[in-house]
């Protein structure tokens, strides 16, 4: 099947492409690491309207608009921007789904115009925080309770080095009922959703590295592209990339459809499965260069292999897959 994007939703995401090529996001990705949580892209991202797209128009938004979430997602990881962000577009939908008033009321319109960072748990297939030092909000959902969660330990270092993932635990109340369940389901479509197309975007950019270096690192007197080894990888790292994609951009459009986790859990089962083999042929096409701090597609590579099992292993999602199978 294919997928054509209208006018706008092109147009949205080559200004968020120009947006992220002008923040220079290796430098960014770095500090963040080093604990520098600036605010100044997460600023920008909010002014091109990428948080808005998961709050509804009652809150100050302009969501829900899952294939411009999409979008968005996939640009965010073409350029590896660091911090909660799908995070934080999930906690939209968990606290949109728990009514208008209470939480909802006073952390959408926040996350809406980028004053809030959220972070969000949920234990089973996601156990642990990610930024919480960066956050302003922590939510927890447990069942069908949400709470406000505090750090509960030391943050453990993902193979990302701009990913801190924080054990948490349960400190305020914030809403509770049967609603909440069904929220918190949601926002995990969302989040697996929006991690899919992330994996995407990292793929895409990475393979283009590697094509850039496979045409310029010579060896035996000729580029490394000319190589059949090489170009059969590098046809089949691209066949993989385009096989998921319609995948994830089906799954946006399954958006209210019974079939939404099914369709999700394809597509995040493709796209981690399709950049993973990207930053392996990545790494293989660089050689000792791809493992340098120093090299900007290191930060890449390592994003893939964090990303390939957030929001669910491709493994548990290919068992929801075959679970909604007739």
């Amino acid at each position: 099947m294919r997928f054509v994007l209208d006018a706008e939703q092109r147009l949205f995401g080559d200004t968020l492409r120009k947006l992220l090529t002008e923040a220079g996001t290796p430098a960014l990705i770095r500090r963040w690491a080093a604990g520098d949580h600036d605010r100044a892209l997460w600023s920008a991202l909010a002014e091109a309207g990428v948080f808005a797209l998961a709050v509804p128009e009652r809150h100050g938004g302009a969501g829900p608009l899952p294939v411009e979430l999409v979008v968005a997602a996939h640009e965010l990881g073409r350029h590896a921007v660091p911090g909660p962000v799908v995070e934080t577009l999930a906690a939209a939908t968990l606290l949109d789904g728990t009514g208008d008033a209470g939480p909802a009321a006073e952390w959408l319109p926040r996350i809406a115009e980028g004053e809030a960072v959220v972070s969000l748990v949920s234990p089973g297939p996601v156990r642990r925080a990610l930024d919480v030092d960066a956050a302003d909000l922590v939510l927890l959902a447990d069942g069908a309770d949400l709470w406000s969660a505090a750090p509960d330990g030391p943050a453990v270092r993902s193979l990302d080095p701009a990913r801190r993932l924080f054990p948490v635990r349960a400190a305020e109340r914030l809403a509770a009922g049967p609603a909440v369940r069904r929220a918190a389901a949601a926002a995990y479509d969302l989040a697996a959703l929006s991690c899919a197309a992330q994996l995407l975007g990292l793929g895409r950019a990475l393979l283009d590295a590697t094509v850039e270096y496979a045409r310029t690192r010579r060896q035996f007197g000729r580029p490394i592209g000319e190589f059949q080894a090489v170009k059969h990888q590098l046809a089949n790292a691209l066949t993989g990339l385009e096989f998921a994609r319609p995948l994830v951009y089906g799954a946006a459009l399954s958006f209210g459809s019974p079939d939404l986790p099914r369709d999700v859990s394809a597509a995040k089962a493709a796209a981690s499965d399709a950049a993973y083999a990207v930053a392996r042929i990545a790494l293989q096409a660089h050689g000792a260069i791809g493992y340098t701090d120093e090299y900007d597609p290191s930060l890449w590579i390592r994003k893939v292999r964090a990303l390939r099992s957030a929001w669910g292993a491709p493994a548990e999602h290919r068992a929801r897959v075959l679970a909604a199978l007739p």
